[in-house]
C-alpha cells in the first residue's frame, strides 16, 4: 500500500490498517512521496517521519522532479536513506512516455553502489517502450546484474501512457519479455483498486448491447414494454458494475423462455465475529 509522505495521518492510518489485517494478509507500506521528494517543500523531512513511524519501504517518483537532474539526485538521495535505515525501495520508475526519462538507469547503478541488491524495485518503467533498441541492450544487463526486480502494471499502463499521442497510440508496457529474457524478477501489479475510472463504460457496455443489435438489424430488441423479453439478467446494480465485476449471469431469456441460470457469486468470509457473505457490489445507498 503506497501511502503519501506528505500527510502523517495517512500513514499512521495504514499503519493501523496494516496491524489490524496481519493476521489474513500481509500489507507493506510505501513512504511515497507523491509529487517528488526534492519537488515538495518538506519531502524529504515527511518521509523520513513516514520511516520513523514504522512504514516498510521508500518510495520515490524520480520523473515528477522538476529536472533530470534532480530525479537523478532523488534517486541517489532516497537509496541512500533506505540503505542507511536497512529498509526495502520501490520507486515509481519512468511512469512516462518519455524515452528520455533513464532514472532506471540511476537506481541501478544506486542499487549496486550501496549494496542494495535484492531490495529494490523499479515499478512500471514505462518509458523503455519507448526508448530506441540500442540503449535497452545497454540497459537490460545493467538491470539485471543489480538485482533490481521490476513489476509491470498491464492495466493502468495501458491506459495511462500513450494519452498523450494523436495516432498511431502506443501501448506503454515495459519490455515484459525482454526483461524476462534477460534476468530480470518481474512481477505485476495492478496499482489501482477501480480504475480506470466510469468515463466511457456505459458507452463500452451500449457497444455490446444496443448498438450491437443495431447492426444485426434486430427487431423488438430491448426492455421497453412490446419488446420480445430475450435479456441476460446481470448481478450487478448498473452497467458499470456489470463489467467492474465481469458480473454473473443470472438467468438467460430467448422471447420470454428461460433458457439458462446461474447461482448468485457470493464469497463467504471466515473472520473472527463477521461470519458473513459478500457480492462485492458497492453497498445501495440507504435512503
Amino acid at each position: 500500500m503506497w501511502t503519501r509522505a506528505t500527510e502523517p495521518a495517512g500513514g499512521r492510518c495504514a499503519a493501523e490498517v496494516r496491524r489490524k489485517v496481519a493476521p489474513y494478509l500481509d500489507l507493506q507500506l510505501v513512504a511515497f512521496p507523491q509529487d517528488g521528494v526534492l519537488r515538495s517543500p518538506g519531502g524529504v523531512e515527511n518521509l523520513e517521519r513516514a520511516l520513523d513511524k514504522g512504514v516498510d519501504v521508500v518510495g520515490g517518483i524520480p520523473h515528477f522532479e522538476r529536472t533530470m537532474a534532480d530525479g537523478a539526485a532523488s534517486v541517489k538521495l532516497l537509496c541512500e536513506i533506505a540503505a542507511d535505515r536497512g529498509k526495502l525501495v520501490d520507486m515509481h520508475c519512468d511512469e512516462s512516455d518519455d524515452p528520455l526519462s533513464r532514472h532506471i538507469e540511476t537506481l541501478a547503478f544506486e542499487t549496486q553502489r550501496l549494496a542494495l541488491q535484492g531490495r529494490v524495485t523499479g515499478s512500471h518503467c514505462t518509458s523503455m517502450h519507448s526508448m530506441d533498441n540500442y540503449y535497452v541492450s545497454k540497459l537490460l544487463p545493467l538491470i539485471a546484474e543489480s538485482g533490481v526486480s521490476v513489476v509491470s502494471n498491464p492495466l493502468i499502463n495501458i491506459t495511462l501512457q500513450g494519452r498523450h499521442d494523436t495516432y498511431p497510440k502506443r501501448r506503454g508496457m515495459t519490455r515484459v519479455p525482454e526483461l524476462m529474457a534477460a534476468g530480470v524478477n518481474v512481477a505485476f501489479g495492478h496499482d489501482c483498486v477501480m480504475d480506470p475510472c466510469q468515463e466511457g463504460i456505459r458507452q463500452c457496455f451500449e457497444a455490446v448491447t444496443t448498438n450491437a443489435a443495431r447492426v444485426m438489424h434486430l427487431e423488438n430488441y430491448g426492455l421497453e414494454a412490446g419488446c420480445d423479453a430475450s435479456f441476460v439478467l446481470l448481478q450487478a446494480r448498473d452497467p458499470v458494475e456489470a463489467i467492474r465485476l465481469r458480473a454473473a449471469r443470472l438467468k438467460v431469456f430467448r422471447k420470454g423462455r428461460l433458457l439458462a441460470e446461474t447461482p448468485a457469486a457470493t464469497a463467504s468470509l471466515h473472520l473472527p465475529g463477521r461470519g458473513e457473505s459478500t457480492s462485492w457490489m458497492v453497498p445501495k445507498p440507504q435512503d
